[in-house]
């Protein structure tokens, strides 16, 4: 294949090298790896004999780490070095691969050849990435091996690709497909035959209602859809050159400045044409302002891998938060063995972790996808000697990335911007007196406070179980002085936080709490937001970590809303897509509304506030493109269904549906308008979701894609389809038109 000849690295990942695959301190054995010709995947068995062999795509590969960046390659960090060792992560819920290679060169000609293979694919087009799609469905077809495939193979390819297609009309495209006439297809007549099948009439049909000779798009053809119809302003000539140097594929054609309907296609399934508006995909926001005038990402019992009862505890948990672009992470702390504080959720059967392998691994990776600050959300179950460890790890450990005094050393008056603590790590805790006191350094050396903020294994009043963690206890100076900007305190009321709160102090509230002063005082929560950062997290009842919907806590202005990242479901879905814009940093700034606190806005009544403008979301579902399989059984194909679902303030929480088509996952088609009415667009997000009708029970689900509503585009675009974990499973999406307009 052509993607060796230059590259020494994938010669030898060719030819084929004996690892050793790590699976725990005593689980360490050989294993034979290469990389198939299809510079795609990697294929590997044990050196027995007859035994399975296993395969994995690189498409699959979502990081490699080198070095002992794993917990199974600490364990073994004393038997072999790290030049050795490096880590495989995937996409979605895989586990990771850990492998030790016989030599540091041979551990490098591995990570720098899967480091050129994942690159490769990510500056591939999408026409590239089709074909190679394809092409790893004709292998998996080829039973025979042979290079070709006879009717019947085709028509159970078909049936995985989720195609239900009568006999007949399947014939008539592979006879016409069958070129050199031999009763099977080569590889390249299969590609023309998928082609065939694949016919997008949808896309056609607007294609020739813009086209003045029903052949070619003129520029100025492309111009007036480009104004019309997808509403990208006045000015669209640079725009539709600019498409057409960069979509279309034939050459003729852009001589005459014209766009083919190939490359037409091509532009509508690009990033151009996608729902997501890609001046908003870069930092676009002013990161200035308060720290408090941002959503920020957090999570909640970030070590923990599953449920909360007997889980795993890993240091992985926020690895994987943290790459999500994760700004507030927590560490549960408690007394261990040896002096040496252990992080896991109390009272349960929960694996422990050290302290110290935590801060070690938010040091790492606090800034790997995002520069902007991190809070460690510290809860704090330690005696004084074991606060004062912790209190030495953090300084050893993360040095100048913790912020250990105010940022110009003066008293402060004001939480300082994302963009004044860039390369920051924030520890939010328990604090004694106040911040103003540390500036006159009197301060004795160990006061009692009380020291954790949260009860929870639950609410007080929810459960009276574990009283004693309502008790006193002394806190370690140390540990204290390491609390700046963000120091923990118990909630009482907005009226007294109005009189008494001082910036820089942070309440916790259990879902349930929060839930109750915003719907008894909306106004108040949102105006106490606009002042001070808030933190909500799930009740302790859901054991099952599962989570609640983030969105009423963002129609209150709070912050810090921390859901269980381990956890798919449309909590998660609903996090990714708030953060999914502004670079994906993990900061997004709040509407102007709830930054001023004159303006009053309550939630429960949008349409009182000044500047009031609801505005009407429609979208025509038009069809769909190669949705997954649900079922794994062999002869079943989906009944698919859309449904938009509209989070926002109570008044535009909403949901409609499309039709189901009958046995059609491959192309399906619907035409079928739904209209949304929205009070508070600038807290809207937009769900879409694909789902398997099913009559006698509740219906699986296939894909889901959710954006706010503020970075959406208009006219007709792509939605590429995101699986249960918010991982892309290409080339599933949906095609629809849409319009925003003011509600006149």
């Amino acid at each position: 294949s052509a993607c060796i000849q230059e590259d020494d690295n994938l010669q030898s990942m060719v030819v084929g090298t004996v690892m050793r695959k790590i699976k725990s301190r005593t689980w360490k054995k050989q294993r034979y790896f290469k990389l198939q010709d299809d510079c795609m995947t990697i294929w590997y068995k044990s050196k027995k004999a007859g035994n399975a062999h296993s395969t994995f795509s690189v498409s699959d590969v979502e990081a490699i780490r080198e070095g002992h960046q794993s917990e199974v390659l600490l364990s073994i960090a004393d038997e072999f070095p790290a030049n050795r060792c490096f880590t495989l992560v995937f996409r979605g819920r895989r586990a990771n691969l850990d492998l030790v290679a016989d030599s540091a060169d041979e551990a490098q000609s591995w990570i720098r050849g899967l480091k050129k293979l994942i690159e490769n694919l990510e500056n591939m087009g999408e026409r590239e990435k089709l074909d190679q799609w394809i092409g790893d469905w004709f292998k998996k077809a080829d039973k025979n091996n042979d290079g070709r495939m006879n009717f019947k193979e085709v028509q159970d390819l078909l049936k995985m690709m989720n195609v239900d297609m009568n006999e007949h009309h399947a014939h008539r495209l592979f006879t016409k497909a069958d070129e050199s006439q031999s009763g099977s297809l080569k590889d390249d007549e299969f590609v023309l035959f998928y082609k065939m099948l694949t016919q997008r009439d949808d896309v056609m049909r607007v294609f020739q209602e813009y086209s003045s000779d029903a052949q070619k798009l003129s520029q100025s053809d492309l111009e007036v859809f480009l104004r019309e119809e997808q509403l990208e302003g006045d000015d669209v000539e640079p725009l539709a050159k600019q498409l057409i140097e960069r979509y279309e594929p034939s050459d003729t054609a852009k001589l005459l400045k014209a766009m083919t309907f190939d490359g037409f296609l091509m532009y509508l399934g690009s990033a151009e044409g996608s729902i997501f508006n890609p001046q908003r995909r870069g930092i676009f926001q002013d990161m200035s302002q308060p720290l408090c005038h941002y959503f920020i990402s957090s999570s909640h019992n970030t070590y923990l891998m599953e449920d909360q009862l007997r889980g795993q505890s890993s240091v992985e948990g926020y690895i994987r938060a943290l790459n999500r672009g994760c700004r507030c992470v927590e560490v549960d702390c408690w007394d261990g063995a040896n002096g040496e504080p252990i992080v896991y959720h109390g009272h349960t059967f929960t694996s422990k972790i050290l302290f110290k392998d935590v801060v070690n691994a938010v040091g790492n990776y606090a800034f790997k996808v995002s520069e902007y600050p991190v809070i460690l959300s510290i809860e704090n179950h330690c005696n004084v000697e074991q606060q004062r460890v912790m209190a030495q790890h953090l300084k050893r450990i993360l040095g100048d990335k913790l912020l250990k005094s105010t940022l110009d050393g003066r008293a402060a008056v004001g939480l300082p911007s994302p963009e004044d603590l860039k390369g920051k790590i924030l520890v939010k805790a328990k604090k004694i007196g106040n911040l103003e006191e540390s500036f006159n350094g009197v301060m004795e050396d160990s006061l009692s406070g009380e020291v954790s903020d949260e009860e929870d294994a639950a609410d007080i009043e929810e459960d009276n179980l574990h009283r004693e963690s309502r008790s006193k206890q002394r806190l370690s100076k140390e540990l204290s002085d390491c609390v700046v900007y963000c120091k923990s305190v118990h909630f009482s009321s907005f009226k007294h936080s109005r009189i008494h709160s001082k910036f820089y102090e942070v309440a916790s509230f259990t879902e349930s709490k929060a839930r109750k002063h915003l719907r008894e005082a909306g106004a108040e929560f949102v105006h106490h937001n606009s002042r001070q950062l808030t933190r909500v997290y799930p009740t302790g009842f859901r054991t099952d970590s599962s989570n609640f919907n983030p969105q009423e806590m963002w129609n209150a202005g709070c912050q810090i809303v921390a859901l269980n990242f381990q956890t798919a479901g449309e909590g998660m879905d609903l996090n990714d897509g708030l953060f999914s814009q502004n670079g994906r940093c993990g900061y997004v700034l709040k509407p102007s509304f709830m930054r001023e606190p004159e303006k009053r806005f309550n939630p429960e009544t949008p349409q009182r506030r000044d500047g009031y403008q609801p505005v009407v979301l429609t979208v025509q579902v038009i069809s769909g493109q190669q949705l997954p399989k649900v079922n794994i059984k062999e002869d079943s194909i989906v009944d698919p269904l859309v449904r938009v679902e509209i989070h926002g303030v109570p008044l535009d929480q909403a949901k409609q549906e499309t039709r189901y088509i009958e046995n059609n996952g491959f192309n399906p088609v619907w035409y079928d308008m739904l209209r949304f009415t929205i009070h508070s667009p600038e807290l809207a997000m937009v769900r879409i979701v694909v789902e398997d009708y099913d009559k006698t029970s509740k219906n699986d689900f296939v894909g889901q894609y959710t954006l706010p509503l503020s970075c959406m585009q208009q006219g007709y675009r792509h939605i590429h389809l995101l699986s249960k974990d918010g991982t892309s499973i290409p080339p599933a999406s949906l095609f629809v038109h849409i319009r925003i307009s003011e509600l006149e």
